[in-house]
């Protein structure tokens, strides 16, 4: 009787990112490549550019799935698809299209060596990352009186004039280099923070020089570094003190982005406010234990899209933390929170 050769989880993942294209092709034939990435709707499967999955180099195989907010290695994306998370099912699946048994075992050794390999490549490349958001955010003046991020935001009907000073999560850089146009642009800067209060990322929105907006870009709004978990602490409300010393019971209002949070800010200064810079994020943000109760500042998505699904997400993963959990909406109509104050200034 024959037995199944012991492979280190690991080495399999490896195995299967060095085959990340047909295993894509595979799981997920509805996609398509964009150069080094395959792309697709979402772990669902329908045609899209929601989710991401990575070809080649360091983080072949590595995935993630903006629409439900969720992402992980080669052998996750198994599990994900075919087995709703289930990791030993997905090993049996990996080990019969790999065909592992007949394999060479010396080619394992090789396979586990390059996951090491490509593990410590991520982190230094998430190191590079911060240190060059971190620089950038410095590079940065911390006024934004009388700069394009002003006028900008002032013509979201955000007035950070009412407020008595800008939050010192934002800055503004005059001419921040756009890798799309290969040309600088006005920015708006904005720090992620871990729950520590470090530097993770920041959040660049490029803006025109002529004062009207955004700047004429396919991607104005980009981030660098890895964010999950972190958030722009953009207000301390009433307590004017630091996330990790909030006091007991407090209310925290949380965003998906910048303006919206903002919006809050201008509307509700009395409470402590953050941007957790994207939808899928939301789950991911940690908070202290005094945070009693969090309201989401949501937007009017379509009933049963992803978008909906990801913030029901959020919402059962505060709960399961013990705390109370509020979704506020603009009226029906209304997309956002933005859209409502510039309503009533209008």
């Amino acid at each position: 009787m024959s037995t199944a050769r012991p492979v280190d989880i690991s080495v399999i993942a490896a195995m299967l990112a060095d085959r990340a294209e047909a295993l894509c092709a595979a799981l997920l034939p509805a996609g398509v490549r964009e150069g080094a990435e395959w792309r697709i709707g979402s772990i669902a499967g329908e045609p899209g550019r929601s989710m991401a999955v990575h070809l080649r180099g360091a983080k072949a195989g590595v995935w993630y799935d903006w629409a439900a907010g969720v992402g992980g290695d080669a052998l996750d994306l198994v599990a994900r698809v075919l087995f709703r998370d289930d990791k030993r099912q997905a090993m049996c699946w990996a080990r019969a299209w790999l065909d592992i048994d007949n394999a060479d075992p010396a080619s394992f050794e090789q396979h586990r060596q390059n996951a090491i390999s490509d593990r410590a490549a991520t982190q230094r490349e998430d190191a590079s990352r911060r240190r060059q958001a971190t620089r950038l955010f410095l590079e940065a003046q911390p006024s934004l009186a009388g700069t394009a991020a002003e006028a900008y935001l002032r013509g979201r009907a955000i007035d950070l004039a009412q407020l008595g000073r800008q939050p010192r999560s934002l800055r503004f850089h005059p001419a921040l280099w756009n890798q799309e146009t290969q040309r600088p642009w006005p920015a708006l800067v904005a720090a992620i923070v871990n729950a520590g209060g470090c530097m993770i990322a920041i959040h660049r929105t490029w803006l025109a020089p002529d004062n009207r907006g955004k700047a004429p870009l396919r991607n104005p709004k980009m981030t660098l570094g890895r964010y999950s978990g972190g958030s722009i602490r953009l207000w301390r409300g009433a307590s004017g003190k630091p996330l990790k010393n909030a006091p007991q019971s407090e209310t925290v209002l949380i965003a998906e982005g910048i303006e919206d949070a903002l919006s809050a800010v201008i509307a509700a200064p009395e409470h402590r406010v953050l941007a957790a810079v994207s939808l899928a994020n939301l789950a991911n943000l940690v908070l202290p234990q005094a945070i009693g109760t969090v309201v989401i500042l949501a937007q009017n998505d379509p009933a049963g899209s992803p978008a909906v699904r990801v913030l029901d997400r959020a919402v059962d993963a505060f709960r399961r933390q013990g705390r109370r959990v509020k979704l506020a909406r603009p009226p029906v109509l209304i997309k956002d929170i933005n859209d409502l104050l510039r309503g009533a200034a209008d």
